[in-house]
């Protein structure tokens, strides 16, 4: 990717604390059936900078979803 590009990823973020979310009962079962995960804001921070990307912004939408936009470093 060229120094400037951009990822855009649209996906569900798991909120902090225990108040009821969406994306915790995704999380579980993304977790029984694929052995996958939901991610926090910092989680996708981190998968991000792994990638040689660093997150810019996180764009909620009127539904469950968010926008990630990572900017490649």
């Amino acid at each position: 990717m060229a120094p400037g590009g951009r990822v855009l990823v649209v996906e569900h973020i798991i909120q902090r604390g225990n108040k009821p979310d969406w994306a915790k009962l995704l999380d579980i079962n993304m977790l029984a059936i694929t052995g996958g995960q939901e991610r926090t804001r910092e989680e996708f921070a981190a998968l991000f900078d792994r990638a040689g990307l660093r997150l810019k912004r996180v764009v909620p939408t009127k539904s469950a979803m968010s926008i990630l936009e990572a900017v490649a470093k």
